[in-house]
C-alpha cells in the first residue's frame, strides 16, 4: 500500500512539473478593442522590449506554449487570443486583419508598451503587418512564422470560393483534412489530434469569415500594399512545406530576412520546439 501511494505521489509530482512548463505563472488580462471586443491575453517575464505572440487562423494563444517559458527569462512575453478565438469575445461581425491589428493595439495600450516585436503564425503574419502599419512608433520589428510565402500572390474570387467551399460544406471534416496536410506524414498522433480538434471546434461562421478576409487580401492586393508603410525589420521563419518566394517578397518588403526551419510542417513551434526556439531567438536578436 505504501509503495502504491509513493508511485501515485511521484506521478503527481511529474504531472505538476509538466503542467508548470506548459502553463508558467502568468498575469492574465482583458483589453477592450476599438469595437468593444474583449481581448484576452497573458503576460510572462519582464523586459524593455515586449514579444507579442499572435496565433493563426482558428487557433489560440496555447499555440505558443513551448515558447513562453523559454523567452520570458529575458523578455516580457505576451500571448494574445484575437477576437473570435480562445478566451476572447466572439461578437464581431467582420473579422478583418485590420480589426485584429486593433486587438493588438488595445493590449499594447493597456500594458503601456513602447517597444514591441510582433510574432505571428500563418494568418497572424498578415495581422502583425497591419499592426506594424497601425503603430509605427511602437512596433520595432515583426517576425512571421510559416507565413507570407509570397505577399504578391494573386487570387481571384473564383479561386477563393473553391478554397472556401469544403469548409462551408462540412467544416469539421475539411478542417481536419487541412490540418493533416499541414503536418508531415510522421507527425505524432497526439499532436495531430490536439491541433485538429482545436481548429475544428471553432464556430463555423466565424472561422469562414476570417478565412475569407485573410485570403481576400490576395485578391485586393492589400497583402503586399501593407508593406509600403512598414520600415521596421521583417523576418520570416518558414518551413519548406510550401515554397517561399523571396524574390517576390523583396519587391515589396524593405527590410527582409528569411530563415528556414528544416524538416517541419506548418507548425514548427510544436513539431520542433527546441530548434524553433533557438532560431526564433536569433531572429529576435537580429531585430533588436
Amino acid at each position: 500500500m505504501k509503495h502504491l501511494i509513493l508511485i501515485i505521489l511521484i506521478a503527481m509530482s511529474i504531472n505538476s512539473v509538466n503542467a508548470s512548463e506548459q502553463n508558467p505563472m502568468a498575469r492574465f488580462g482583458i483589453a477592450i478593442s476599438n469595437d468593444k471586443e474583449q481581448i484576452a491575453y497573458s503576460v510572462n517575464g519582464r523586459g524593455k522590449t515586449s514579444l507579442i505572440f499572435i496565433h493563426g487562423w482558428s487557433l489560440d494563444s496555447r499555440l505558443w506554449r513551448n515558447q513562453i517559458l523559454y523567452l520570458s527569462e529575458k523578455y516580457q512575453v505576451i500571448a494574445i487570443d484575437l477576437a473570435g478565438h480562445g478566451n476572447s469575445s466572439y461578437n464581431r461581425e467582420d473579422y478583418t486583419m485590420v480589426s485584429f491589428a486593433n486587438d493588438i493595439k488595445a493590449v499594447i495600450e493597456k500594458e503601456g508598451i513602447n517597444s514591441a516585436i510582433l510574432i505571428g503564425h500563418s494568418m497572424g503574419g498578415s495581422v502583425i503587418a497591419e499592426a506594424a502599419k497601425l503603430m509605427p512608433n511602437k512596433v520595432v520589428g515583426i517576425i512571421g512564422v510559416d507565413t507570407s510565402q509570397n505577399v504578391a500572390l494573386k487570387l481571384t474570387h473564383e479561386e477563393l470560393n473553391l478554397m472556401a467551399n469544403p469548409f462551408e460544406d462540412n467544416f469539421q471534416n475539411a478542417m481536419k483534412a487541412f490540418v493533416k496536410d499541414a503536418f508531415p506524414k510522421n507527425v505524432e498522433e497526439d499532436m495531430l489530434y490536439w491541433v485538429s480538434e482545436d481548429m475544428a471546434s471553432a464556430p463555423k461562421e466565424i472561422a469562414i469569415n476570417q478565412f475569407r478576409n485573410y485570403l481576400g487580401q490576395y485578391i485586393s492586393g492589400e497583402s503586399y500594399r501593407v508593406y509600403k508603410d512598414i520600415n521596421v525589420p521583417v523576418v520570416l521563419l518558414n518551413a519548406k512545406l510550401w515554397p517561399t518566394s523571396s524574390a517576390e517578397n523583396k519587391k515589396h518588403i524593405k527590410n527582409y530576412t528569411l530563415y528556414f526551419i528544416e524538416e517541419t510542417g506548418h507548425f514548427p513551434m510544436l513539431e520542433k520546439p527546441n530548434e524553433f526556439n533557438k532560431l526564433l531567438l536569433k531572429a529576435i536578436k537580429s531585430v533588436t
